[in-house]
């Protein structure tokens, strides 16, 4: 497979030419020289119809789906996925309202806030980082309901690498006429497994891939994934809602980043991952078998049961640490370790010894906060665009949430903006280490 972009920046180097154009370093630098601007044969990434549009083509044929390219993360296409079930709304008349399991990234809630977009939420029980949804839960849900939403939208992967039935959920979607989009941050690799698990293949309409996150490419890196099958309209537009929400200067160091992802991907990356996989899941029986429980069914993640195996997931995180390891993400009760067949063997014969060195402990018997669905005082849009102060947040039971200030990871809101803090809220801030909240002013 061929990578239109790069190949035009290492000819446009090899030239030497002065640069009058932008960006200010004038090619000065080892990367810096493949950093340029929307100058004559470089294309224009939302007007694409040259080198981008050629490479996302590629990309399209090994996702089997339209592609477009995110140079700002799943954020964008995340914000760009729900302009365009607003515009499917807005072709049947209708106003867009959307179901949404609750451990959304905070992304999402931005973009219902700026789009006016009417929410409705889906909980699941379990940690507020992961929202257990079947297949009948929606079926159950539609059939209640006294108006059909627009779309369903869901996390899978979530950060603890649970993954949502999103067949069975997608056959139910089908027979509603409901759209079914997916952030699929955490994988982008699933495409491409034995058994292909990534939400087009299993009928989503359309899905946001972080290409940064577990394949070969840099940080900001990300795909919005349109299935063939989906409405026209939503294709159509889908160039126009990327340009609505970002950048006029997309980098085109992630661009050639993403052009070569499609050479990596297609140059044997499927048996790759596959045998991969096949040892992490090895390594996985192993620890199991030494005392170490799981949460997830995701198959590049490992995510500890940290207290089962009597450890708080910092004490664990600081083990790790100590020993050379450096772990994606922890809280009280998990730890989440992340990996890629960029990972070595011996790397991970080191990780598994280091691991079967850790002492096993008395289990930890603490529990999180229970947590409750907070009511809503008024919607995400009035409140991210009300007047606010930032106050501890101890102080803040009885106030209303305005903007989501939650860092990333894991960037999931425990309450959203528009709702009003409770007691319950506040227990669990203090438990998962927030310390301030952004509220609406009185």
């Amino acid at each position: 497979m061929n990578a239109p972009i790069c190949e035009f920046l290492e000819d446009y180097v090899q030239k030497g030419a002065t640069r009058l154009h932008m960006p200010g370093h004038k090619g000065m630098g080892n990367v810096e020289k493949y950093d340029l601007t929307e100058i004559d044969g470089a294309d224009s990434l939302y007007e694409a119809n040259g080198i981008i549009a050629e490479s996302e083509k590629n990309a399209g044929e090994l996702f089997g789906a339209h592609t477009f390219y995110s140079a700002e993360g799943s954020s964008l296409a995340i914000r760009a996925m729900l302009y365009l079930a607003t515009l499917y709304a807005a072709s049947r008349g209708e106003k867009a309202r959307v179901l949404a399991g609750r451990n959304a990234h905070k992304t999402f809630v931005g973009a219902v806030a700026l789009l006016g977009t009417e929410v409705e939420w889906l909980t699941g029980g379990g940690s507020y980082l992961s929202c257990r949804i079947t297949a009948e839960t929606v079926r159950e849900h539609f059939a209640r309901a006294k108006r059909l939403p627009t779309a369903l939208y869901l996390t899978s992967p979530d950060y603890l690498g649970n993954m949502a039935d999103i067949g069975g959920i997608a056959e139910v979607c089908r027979e509603n006429g409901v759209l079914l989009l997916v952030d699929n941050a955490h994988g982008a690799y699933l495409k491409f497994l034995p058994e292909p698990m990534h939400p087009i293949d299993l009928g989503a309409h359309m899905c946001c891939d972080s290409a940064h996150k577990t394949l070969h490419a840099l940080t900001g890196c990300a795909y919005l994934h349109i299935s063939k099958a989906a409405p026209d309209i939503l294709r159509e537009n889908a160039k126009n809602a990327l340009a609505l929400f970002g950048s006029t200067s997309p980098s085109y160091l992630l661009l050639a980043s993403l052009d070569a992802a499609n050479k990596y991907l297609a140059g044997g990356y499927r048996e790759k991952l596959a045998d991969f996989a096949g040892r992490l899941e090895l390594m996985k029986k192993e620890l199991r078998a030494h005392g170490y429980a799981f949460s997830g069914n995701e198959p590049l993640k490992l995510t500890f049961n940290t207290k089962s195996y009597g450890y708080l997931g910092a004490e664990m995180a600081e083990y790790l640490s100590a020993n050379g390891f450096v772990p994606e993400f922890y809280d009280p009760d998990f730890l989440v370790l992340m990996f890629t067949p960029e990972i070595s063997e011996a790397e991970m014969a080191r990780l598994g010894e280091v691991l079967l060195a850790m002492p096993k402990r008395a289990e930890i018997l603490a529990f999180p906060p229970r947590m409750s669905l907070p009511v809503r005082a008024m919607s995400p849009r009035e409140a991210v665009l009300s007047a606010s102060e930032r106050l501890p947040a101890e102080e803040c039971a009885g106030r209303t949430l305005a903007a989501v200030t939650v860092g990333c990871p894991p960037a999931v809101p425990i309450v959203v903006s528009g709702e009003i803090i409770d007691e319950t809220a506040v227990k669990c801030f203090k438990y998962y280490g927030i310390e301030q909240c952004n509220v609406v002013k009185e």
